[in-house]
């Protein structure tokens, strides 16, 4: 095989992204040079995050250049290598581009070897067994410090952070407020075990909803929305609550016009303390989190949720699903 293929930009969206934005394109199989690895991806995730590399903006990865390979977390297998380190036949994660075979170093953002435990499906150590329950554990306990007996409310809470950081909650003791978009999706909240499932699309005052789901306040808030979510529930935090910001999918399709939250006052009023975070900020806490997510897994606290597709091709349109809120649990295409 002489040839890759990749999934490029054709152009920046505009709002929620559509099939013409991208394209399908093929180059030249790319050689490993010293101490690089050749990776067949094998699976390949789809995150909100990348929505926001699609812009000509800054983040915490620079924008994709026009033409070139969308960035995002892949898990594939080292085919061939000129580092003994990762050996041909390894298993691993790191952030990629979509192409079905791609050339990493040991710098790569996010590397790590992967370890299937056995009947376990592959794909999930791409989502609750991998950076989706990796970003749920170092939000809600290295960043939010949540602790057993504490009332946690979590937003996007069908989504693949969101269901995974509500059962993980409920491992740890938590009362888990989960905030979802439908009735589909606040029913599948409630069989994972949330104590409360909020759909704000069906309510006209969604503070009023979560204070009588939590009447003695809010110590933590999982934020995945922000936007007027965030607003509504900051003046129910408790004192000394905190809100780990895993993401702002509310504004990720219109960066151009953020959401201006009038209640950050009750950061001062309430000594809220309120973080982002990336999962590898906090590499000294990854083994302890996987460990507790395989455990958890084993004994039934931890259901993994997948929206699985197939196909390379399949890219795009699970992508522009996932930003148009049809999706629920972690989406995934296989290679």
């Amino acid at each position: 095989m002489n040839t890759i293929r990749q999934i490029v930009l054709n152009r920046r969206p505009d709002g929620v992204p559509v099939a013409a934005d991208f394209g399908l394109a093929e180059a030249p199989m790319p050689v490993p040079g010293a101490g690089e690895m050749l990776v067949k991806m094998r699976v390949c995730s789809l995150d909100p995050a990348i929505r926001g590399f699609l812009d000509d903006r800054p983040s915490y990865l620079p924008p994709v250049a026009l033409g070139a390979p969308i960035n995002g977390m892949s898990l594939g297998e080292v085919v061939a290598s000129n580092n003994p380190d990762w050996p041909v036949g390894t298993l691993i994660r790191a952030m990629a581009t979509w192409s079905d075979h791609y050339v990493i170093g040991a710098d790569a953002l996010g590397l790590e070897a992967v370890h299937p435990m056995p009947g376990n499906d592959l794909y999930h150590y791409m989502g609750a067994l991998g950076p989706v329950g990796l970003t749920a554990w170092v939000g809600l306990f290295a960043v939010g410090q949540a602790k057993a007996g504490e009332t946690v409310v979590i937003s996007a809470a069908a989504g693949a952070t969101g269901s995974t950081a509500g059962q993980i909650a409920k491992a740890r003791g938590c009362t888990v407020i989960g905030l979802v978009g439908s009735p589909e999706k606040a029913q599948t909240i409630r069989e994972l075990g949330f104590d409360a499932a909020i759909d704000y699309r069906a309510t006209p005052d969604i503070a009023a909803e979560i204070a009588k789901a939590a009447p003695e306040g809010v110590d933590v808030y999982f934020d995945n929305v922000g936007g007027e979510t965030l607003e509504a529930i900051l003046p129910l935090m408790r004192l000394h609550g905190r809100v780990p910001v895993c993401g702002m999918i509310g504004q990720y399709n219109d960066a151009d016009h953020p959401y201006g939250v009038k209640t950050l006052w009750q950061l001062v009023v309430n000594r809220i303390r309120m973080e982002g975070f990336i999962t590898y900020d906090y590499p000294d806490v990854l083994e302890e989190a996987q460990r507790e997510l395989d455990a958890w897994v084993a004994e039934g606290k931890l259901r993994p949720l997948a929206n699985v597709r197939q196909g390379f091709e399949t890219l795009p349109e699970a992508f522009i699903d996932l930003m148009s809120g049809r999706t629920i649990g972690k989406t995934l295409v296989l290679v």
